[in-house]
Parts: structure tokens; C-alpha cells; sequence
């Protein structure tokens, strides 16, 4: 038996003795407030009774409170378990672990998972064990998901780095792992298994190993339905989640078939008032149904808070407040295999959030490891600080350009007919737009009326150097160019703008930064933001310093830039996502996700 089932062991022990023996007592109890059941979704007025890291007993804890048990008041509170955040990215709120932490557990988040496949797909193993082993510096569980390869789309996008199967082995044997990450390889299904058949084996080689461990495999099917989702469901060995889920008729179609789907609500897609349609006018049974964040902005954690403010839309589009809380606590810890947290019980890890109002989720205090964590919004316990290696830095590996070098020309012409991507407001997914635009000495010039800019993507791993160019509809620049390292999800650099020359500004801003996000206009900087660990996150500042930057940020581009877009960094990021349809830019060029192939920008040159 290994050093943690002894310890396991003696702590059971412990508390049965505690509960049996007269002349011993809990450690802590919380006294008098109304338990939420998320088991048998009821709620009752209950004392909560703790032992060390453990709960005791859940009811009248009258006979075990002594000289030494602290008692805490928590008459006309609610009493629930600790929230779980099942799939997000450390990397997209720019944050390291810790200070996403630092803002996340005052909101009754106590359980993260993980996917690092955005530093995965930057630094590969080595990127991904870093931020791996800051997680285990932490009080509450934080646990991964990691990609089984990087890029999803070989050939159509460069990575810094290349995972495969072969990685497998010294990632998944992690105890901190928990499984493979969503499975992007084959969520183009037919094109996939048409023109890149390889990926798909590989992936099978993957997800038969992680089940070989007893470990978990998460998918990532958009707007798949019948044969296509059949097959992408069976290439994750049959039980997986999705957090691709944007309608109702694919929430109904993937609960039948026994997916678990990650109702995401984050700061730039919002998906989980139209998947919740499924269980409040179809009546389908919630158990499958988890919510999730995947990606946030620090403002939003720092503002309205994490997975409470997620529960607390969930709840104001109808769904029983017990109810919605189970989407954050048992539904998640049941698909994941969690057996110690997700809900109160005797003997599980006293994770808890006690809650002043549950219809608006506030969160009075936080509770890890049965001790207090976090009141009234601030954390009561330290975290420790964690410097990251020099090995994950400086992963810019471009040198300047001129605003020549982004030119996308049509020689010869007056007018030229070209394609260009449409941004969806609060949506990964994107349009495909034509449109006329002016010709100036053989260059395609944005026009500003219309909202169609230059939108180009650059490698920036020292791997080719390759420049992929298109347009881009619903940015809502007026001025200026922004530029960023992250971009998703080989994290190249992406630019946009209303002139060439701002544009070049910008992206020779983020190389000197060594990676971040840049904003010019007229030829000056007008906000930046240093992001120099694997140019995607930063462990320069607090979370609360990052969040009034980027806030800053925010502002600056609608005061600046005349950007109307809400977060406008994290759409500009996502415009590179080549496994989400329907047409994305890599630094190979413009993409038609669908066919997997790249399709020149220029469609016809006019006379």
C-alpha cells in the first residue's frame, strides 16, 4: 500500500474514533445552516461537523463539540460543497495558477481542471510540467487534462512544439493528471478522416493508453450530430464531455448519447443559456449536464466573480437552484471519477462554500481542507509564490517586420474580390464573408465603412516563418492595429488593424515584450501588456494588478481604437482556432475548417 492510502487510512480511523469515542470532538463545526443535498437535491437545516481536512457528520453536531471545537454561526446560511471549474485555461486569463487562484477560491471555487494544451502547444512536455508542478505548491486540487497532441492540425498550423502518443506516458503517469484534454484532432470528422487519417490513429494510440490508467478523456465536437458525433464520441473510448455545445437540438442530441456536456460560460463564449433549453423546456434529466468556464478574462473573475456567477445566469434562466448547483459539484465529480469532493458527505474533503443569498450566489466564506479559506471576498490564508524557470520564457523567436512584409496584394488591379473571416460576437465560431475592396499600388486596402481590416497571423516559434493573410469582418476598428502572442491554439501572433504600418507597430511591440498584447495607433503605443511566460501569461503582476491592466486595456481600445467589441483581445485570439468552424487564419494562411485545406484570400481581381 502506498504512503497516501496509509495516510488515507489512519485519517479514517481517526474520525471514527472521533465519532464513537465520547472523550473526543470535531475540530470545527458550522452551526445551524440550511445544507444544500446535492445528492438528493434538497435543502435542510444541518450543523456541519469537521475533523481535520474531513467531514464528520452532517446534522445535530451537539455531541461532538468540546472545549477545543471552534463553532461557527452560520444560522440562515446555506451550506454547500465546493464549486468545480471542470474545464478552463490558466493561459487565457493570462494568469499563472496561483494568482488565478488567488481570485477564484473567494468566489467558492475549490476544484479546477485544467487544460494546458495553450502552453502545450507553445513548449510542449516542458511547458505543461511547469505549470503541473506550480499547481502542487497549492492548497486546493488543481488537476490536468493535457493534450495528446499539438497542433491539432498539422499542416494547416506550426506550433512551437510537437505532442504525440509518444509524450504520453511521461505526462499521464503524473498523479496531478488527470487525463487527456479535449480531443480537437477529430472534431472536423470527415475531413480529418479523409485527408489526415494519421491524426486519428495516433489519437486512438492515446486514448487507449489514458484508459489503461483508469483516466479520463475529454472530446470537443461543434455542431456534430448522427455518424459524425457517433464516431468522434467512440475516438475518446466512448464516455467523454464536450464544451463545443452551442444549440439546444445538439444538447439534446448529445445528452441521448451519453455525452457530458460542458455548458460553457466565459467571458467571450457564452453558451449556456441556449444548451439549458434542453432540460427546462424538453425536461432532460441535468446529470450529464456540468458547467464550465473555459476561458475568462481576470476582470471578470476579479468583477463578477467564477463558477457562482455561472450558477447564479444558470439559475435566472430558470433552472432550481440545488439543481444548478449540482452542474458545478456531484454532475463533475461523477464524469471525472472524483470520489473525495462534489458533495457533503461523511469522510470527503471539507471543500466547502457557505452562501448569504442562493438565488445571487454570493459566497460568505470558503472552506478547503476543512480550514477557512476566503471571507467575504478575501482570501484569509496565503498562497505561496511561485517563480517560473527561465526555460519558459522568451518564446518569441521572430525578428521585426515591415509593414511591407504584411502587404496582401492583388497586382495589376483597381478592385480586387476577397474572402473574409466574421467575427460572432461571444462565439469561437466564425462566418465567411466576400467582399470589393480597393487596390493602391498593387495593395488591398481595409475599408473602415464596411469594417473590413487586414487580418494576418505570424509564426512565431522559429519554425519557417510563414505569414498567413485574409480580412476580417467585426473587429469595429476605427484607428489603429492590434496585435498578441496569444492566439489560439498554436499561439502564433495575430494582428489586425486599419493600416499596414500600425500593424507592423504592433507586432514588433509584442516581439520586444518577448509576448503580449499591443495596441497602436497613428504610430504610438497606446496600451500594452508584457506576457513572458510562453508569451501567454504573466508572473509579473497579481491578479488584481492584471485584471485593472487589462480592464485598462479594454478601454483604451474602445476609447482609442473606437473598438465596440466586447473583450476584443480574446475574439482576436480565438479568430486562429482552426478546429471550430467555419473559416479561421493560421500562419499558414486562411483555412476552411470544413475541408480542412487552405483557400487563397483573393478571389478575383477586378479591373
Amino acid at each position: 500500500m502506498d504512503t497516501h492510502r496509509i495516510k488515507e487510512a489512519v485519517h479514517w480511523r481517526r474520525l471514527i474514533d472521533t465519532l464513537l469515542d465520547s472523550a473526543q470532538y470535531a475540530d470545527l463545526v458550522l452551526q445551524g445552516g440550511y445544507v444544500i443535498n446535492v445528492i438528493t437535491r434538497e435543502i435542510y437545516e444541518a450543523d456541519v461537523a469537521i475533523k481535520g481536512e474531513k467531514i464528520l457528520l452532517l446534522g445535530d453536531a451537539s455531541e461532538l463539540m468540546g472545549p477545543s471545537t471552534h463553532v461557527e454561526n452560520v444560522a440562515g446560511k446555506f451550506i454547500a460543497p465546493g464549486f468545480i471549474d471542470s474545464h478552463m485555461h490558466f493561459e487565457s486569463a493570462m494568469l499563472t495558477v496561483t494568482e488565478f487562484s488567488r481570485l477564484s477560491i473567494p468566489t467558492g471555487t475549490t476544484t479546477l481542471v485544467a487544460d494546458p494544451h495553450e502552453i502545450g502547444n507553445v513548449l510542449g512536455v516542458m511547458g505543461m510540467k511547469a505549470m503541473i508542478e506550480e499547481a502542487k505548491t497549492l492548497p486546493h486540487q488543481v488537476r490536468f487534462t493535457v493534450p495528446c497532441r499539438t497542433p491539432d492540425a498539422p499542416g494547416l498550423e506550426t506550433a512551437g512544439m510537437d505532442v504525440s502518443s509518444k509524450d504520453m506516458a511521461e505526462l499521464l503517469t503524473d498523479s496531478w493528471v488527470q487525463g487527456i484534454g479535449e480531443i480537437q484532432g477529430f472534431s472536423n470528422v470527415h475531413p480529418v478522416y479523409k485527408y489526415a487519417s494519421h491524426i486519428l490513429d495516433d489519437q486512438i494510440a492515446s486514448v487507449a493508453y489514458t484508459h489503461s490508467l483508469g483516466k479520463t478523456v475529454e472530446g470537443n465536437a461543434p455542431a456534430l450530430f448522427g455518424k459524425e458525433l457517433a464516431a468522434h464520441i467512440i475516438s475518446g473510448g466512448t464516455h467523454i464531455s464536450c464544451h463545443e455545445t452551442t444549440t439546444k437540438e445538439e444538447m439534446v442530441e448529445k445528452l441521448r448519447y451519453g455525452v457530458t456536456v460542458f455548458m460553457r460560460e466565459g467571458s467571450s463564449q457564452r453558451n449556456m443559456a441556449e444548451c439549458i433549453r434542453a432540460i427546462t423546456e424538453e425536461g432532460m434529466d441535468s446529470r450529464r449536464a456540468v458547467l464550465v468556464s473555459d476561458d475568462m478574462v481576470p476582470e471578470d473573475l476579479l468583477n463578477d466573480g467564477h463558477m457562482n456567477d455561472i450558477v447564479r445566469r444558470t439559475i435566472a434562466c430558470g433552472v432550481d437552484p440545488v439543481e444548478a448547483i449540482q452542474m458545478v459539484t456531484i454532475n463533475p465529480a461523477t464524469h471525472f471519477g472524483f470520489r473525495d469532493v462534489g458533495v457533503l458527505a461523511p469522510g470527503k474533503r471539507a471543500d466547502i462554500a457557505v452562501l448569504s443569498d442562493l438565488e445571487q450566489m454570493t459566497v460568505d466564506s470558503v472552506y478547503l481542507n476543512g480550514r477557512k479559506a476566503a471571507e467575504k471576498g478575501n482570501l484569509t490564508i496565503e498562497l505561496p509564490a511561485y517563480t517560473y524557470p527561465e526555460t519558459v520564457k522568451g518564446s518569441v523567436k521572430r525578428e521585426k517586420v515591415k509593414a511591407s512584409d504584411l502587404h496582401i496584394s492583388a497586382v495589376d488591379r483597381s478592385k480586387a474580390r476577397v474572402r473574409a473571416i466574421e467575427v460572432i460576437p461571444d462565439q469561437n465560431l466564425t462566418g465567411a464573408q466576400e467582399f470589393e475592396l480597393n487596390v493602391q499600388e498593387g495593395v488591398i486596402q481595409p475599408c473602415l465603412q464596411r469594417d473590413v481590416l487586414p487580418l494576418l497571423v505570424l509564426e512565431r516559434h522559429g519554425r519557417g516563418g510563414g505569414i498567413g493573410k485574409t480580412f476580417v469582418t467585426g473587429m469595429t476598428l476605427q484607428r489603429g492595429a492590434i496585435a498578441e502572442s496569444v492566439a489560439h491554439d498554436t499561439h502564433n501572433l495575430i494582428v489586425t488593424g486599419t493600416n499596414y504600418e500600425d500593424m507592423a507597430m504592433a507586432v514588433n511591440r509584442v516581439i520586444a515584450m518577448g509576448g503580449g498584447i499591443a495596441m497602436i495607433a497613428d504610430g504610438k503605443v497606446v496600451g500594452d501588456l508584457p506576457l513572458p511566460v510562453g508569451g501567454l501569461m504573466t508572473d509579473l503582476l497579481s491578479g488584481k494588478e492584471l485584471a485593472d491592466t487589462v480592464s485598462n486595456l479594454h478601454r483604451l481600445a474602445k476609447e482609442e481604437l473606437g473598438c465596440q467589441l466586447h473583450v476584443p483581445f480574446m475574439h482576436l485570439s480565438f479568430l486562429s482556432l482552426v478546429t471550430s468552424p467555419k473559416w479561421k487564419i493560421t500562419d499558414i494562411g486562411l483555412i476552411e475548417v470544413d475541408e480542412f485545406k487552405v483557400l487563397p484570400t483573393v478571389i478575383q481581381e477586378g479591373r
